[in-house]
């Protein structure tokens, strides 16, 4: 600390003995306040001992910054045998500014311990309650924030759970919740998709006992005035094995989460249709599990999209575009949006390009990229463009079909993209976010533990709340 009056806006409610115990602390922790950096101390409270935590922000007041604060607290806390944090950031010249911590420590102390037998010591959470310091307008806000974590925690469910719990048909079972909210569900079969001609999706299928499936997910919010909705389409193979050109063994249990796409269009759903957003928006998901066998996809197949597009499959570990061609051909078909996103977990080179911090994001329409980027600097799910062009899209042309599925080892995630576009309408505006590197980490953050992230929810709503709710 610079000195000890900096803390005295923060200290009000404290008598003198205990705001001069916690400065003591503060300065005996080095505390200065850097973003996610903690100093406790216990003070006196009667005939009660409190535990203080100061938490700092860092230099700014970005959104962001305040929820990972308030993650760093729930990180310390959530299993230190207290069952009651109260945040009180009132200090703090930011709106909502307890909110958004305790919306952070929210996100943070998410688990999932349902195949847990026998806990570990001091290892099962305690906290059961989060009180927030605040004036009415700011518990106004809070079901909006409540309703992007419970669409968080469900992406974060879907993607965790493992590929013999989660499978096309039980990924459909587990989003039927959304109907006591007012989505409205359609699944198509996989009789279905074959009168329709979805060739390439079930190419990826049919290697697999389980049968595909394409959910639809529609929220209208707007009474039928929005007639043409806004499109998300997600990537859902719930298990990659590679199918022939399987993967090697070592990561091999990491492709459970080759459904975050899905997941994180069936999490949006869930945040736009609790909240009753204002807007209509259809989700369809992809679902898929590709595996090798005696009936799986070969290299050197060909298969003939529903665009009526043929394509020749040299790689069948190139299999999340072959879903997501079917999947974008048959949204437009069916609601002809102006507007279609799709999210995937879709190349490995988008993680060499941009690491964990970053989706990559790829654009036929300059104004729909600038809102997403905007959407994600504002909700903390950060996208990067990047770039399409002709001479990426030549490298995908085939000598004996319309296309391959895969380009060149260069600019692997960029010929993926454009493999995307050749199957999107004149006239829609699209876009294409790799997700690979963002729906799961194994290291664990200030708004996450080690495993699955979420992404794609906050980017989502913050997206749909700034531009298209009435």
């Amino acid at each position: 600390m610079r000195s000890d009056s900096d803390l005295d806006p923060l200290l009000g409610g404290f008598d003198e003995d205990a705001a001069r115990t916690v400065k003591r602390a503060a300065n005996a922790n080095d505390f200065e306040g850097r973003a996610g950096s903690l100093s406790e101390c216990f003070v006196d409270d009667g005939e009660q001992t409190r535990r203080v935590v100061l938490v700092g922000v860092g230099s700014g007041s970005a959104d962001q910054a305040i929820e990972k604060a308030g993650g760093a607290v729930a990180a310390k806390l959530m299993t230190s045998g207290e069952t009651r944090i109260v945040f009180d950031a009132t200090g703090l010249d930011v709106d909502d500014a307890s909110s958004r911590m305790a919306f952070g420590a929210l996100q943070r102390s998410w688990r999932y311990d349902a195949y847990r037998t026998k806990p570990k010591p001091r290892s099962t959470p305690t906290v059961t309650e989060f009180t927030i310091v605040g004036d009415e307008s700011e518990a106004d806000r809070w079901p909006h924030r409540e309703h992007v974590y419970a669409g968080i925690a469900l992406t974060r469910e879907l993607v965790t759970e493992p590929p013999n719990v989660i499978y096309p048909e039980s990924f459909v079972e587990r989003c039927r919740q959304l109907e006591e909210f007012g989505v409205e569900i359609e699944v198509l079969d996989k009789a279905k998709m074959i009168e329709l001609g979805m060739g390439a999706l079930l190419g990826v299928a049919q290697g697999s006992v389980k049968d595909p499936q394409l959910l639809v997910m529609r929220w209208d919010g707007t009474g039928g005035a929005q007639a043409r909705p806004v499109a998300l389409v997600g990537k859902g193979v719930t298990f990659d094995s590679g199918g022939i050109s399987i993967k090697p063994g070592a990561g091999m249990e990491d492709m459970k989460f080759d459904m975050g796409g899905a997941g994180a269009v069936a999490g949006a759903m869930r945040t736009l249709a609790g909240r009753k957003a204002k807007t209509h928006v259809v989700g369809v998901c992809g679902l898929v599990e590709n595996m090798p066998s005696g009936t799986a996809q070969r290299p050197s197949d060909v298969v003939t999209t529903m665009s009526g597009q043929t394509v020749e499959v040299l790689n069948t570990d190139a299999e999340g575009r072959l879903v997501l061609c079917d999947a974008m051909h048959w949204v437009q078909e069916k609601y002809a949006p102006e507007v279609m996103i799709d999210l995937a977990t879709l190349t490995g080179a988008i993680i060499i390009s941009l690491g964990h911090e970053h989706a990559g994001c790829f654009s036929n329409d300059d104004g729909l990229a600038e809102k997403l980027l905007a959407a994600g600097k504002e909700s903390g799910d950060k996208l990067w463009r990047m770039p399409l062009g002709k001479s990426y899209d030549k490298l995908l042309d085939s000598p004996l079909a319309d296309m391959k599925n895969v380009g060149p080892r260069e600019a692997g995630s960029i010929t993926a993209a454009q493999y995307l576009q050749r199957f999107v309408q004149d006239g829609v505006k699209w876009a294409h976010l790799d997700i690979a590197g963002t729906v799961w980490w194994k290291n664990a953050s200030n708004l996450w533990d080690k495993g699955a992230t979420g992404y794609g929810v906050r980017l989502l709503d913050r997206f749909i709340a700034d531009n298209y709710e009435s």
